[in-house]
């Protein structure tokens, strides 16, 4: 069973029968976390990196956020039991919102990307493969069977896998 991750929404579940997917990702980041132990994960569509801009929406929407979104990912998988030193993460999104990377002038996908870095950094969580930057929307997909993580990007369909292998950095990165 598919289930639609919406935009500034995040899902967690312990169910091998379902795939979270979401839509859009422009500017926005996708985020999945997925225990390979208990097949417990989770997907996180963040629109903005910083919740200072308006406190009170964040109290209400806290997954639109990459500060307070990450950290509210990360507390539903472990209150499903997922093990933090297990958990796998994998990013998707963080393109420009212009044509031209030179005319977004608020570059909102790179702060995004670099909000979450630094987050996870301090928590000593590695990202093990990301698909950033660019240009074009992407759709991600997570599975709870098996952790498998699709993007789907300007025709192109790539699984992301090992950190070796799943560096796609369109952007500074």
């Amino acid at each position: 069973m598919s289930i639609v991750v919406g935009i500034a929404d995040l899902v967690v579940s312990a169910d091998p029968e379902e795939t979270l997917v979401t839509h859009a990702l422009g500017s926005c980041l996708g985020i999945t976390i997925y225990d390979p132990v208990t097949r417990i994960g989770g997907l996180l569509h963040v629109m903005l990196p910083d919740s200072t801009i308006d406190p009170r929406k964040a109290e209400d929407r806290p997954a639109m956020f990459v500060d307070t979104g990450v950290p509210r990912l990360f507390r539903d998988g472990y209150a499903l039991g997922a093990v933090k030193s297990r958990l796998i993460v994998k990013v998707a999104g963080g393109a420009t919102t212009k044509g031209d990377p030179k005319d977004d002038y608020f570059r909102i996908g790179e702060r995004n990307f670099v909000a979450l870095r630094k987050l996870l950094w301090k928590n000593n969580v590695l990202i093990e493969s990301y698909d950033v930057g660019g240009t074009h929307s992407r759709t991600l997909t997570i599975s709870m069977a098996t952790g498998e993580v699709i993007v789907q990007s300007n025709g192109a369909t790539v699984a992301l896998s090992r950190r070796e292998e799943g560096y796609r950095c369109h952007s500074t990165c």
